[in-house]
C-alpha cells in the first residue's frame, strides 16, 4: 500500500485479543481520518479486525498477508456528534 500511515503499531508476537486491544488504544490517540497500520502475527487477528471494523465507526481500508505476518490499515472514524 502506497499510503503513509500516521502511526504504526507492531503487535507481532502478541496473542489474541491483544493486537486488537492495542489497536483500539492506538486509534484513541489519533485524530479522525488518520490512518493506523497494524502489524500482527496472530492468525485470529484477520477475523478480529474485520469484525471490529464492521461493528465500529472505523474503516478497515486494506489488509494483506505477507507470509506469517498480517498488515492492517485502519482509518479512524468520526465520532458522532450528540
Amino acid at each position: 500500500m502506497a499510503v503513509q500511515p500516521d502511526d504504526v503499531l507492531d503487535a507481532c508476537g502478541l496473542p489474541c485479543p491483544l493486537p486488537l486491544l492495542k489497536a483500539k488504544q492506538a486509534l484513541a490517540r489519533l485524530e479522525a481520518g488518520q490512518l493506523l497500520e497494524v502489524i500482527a502475527t496472530d492468525a485470529g487477528s484477520w477475523r478480529d479486525f474485520e469484525t471490529f471494523a464492521d461493528q465500529s465507526i472505523h474503516e478497515l481500508v486494506e489488509r494483506e498477508e505477507r507470509g506469517e505476518v498480517f498488515h492492517y490499515w485502519i482509518r479512524k472514524g468520526e465520532e458522532p456528534v450528540s
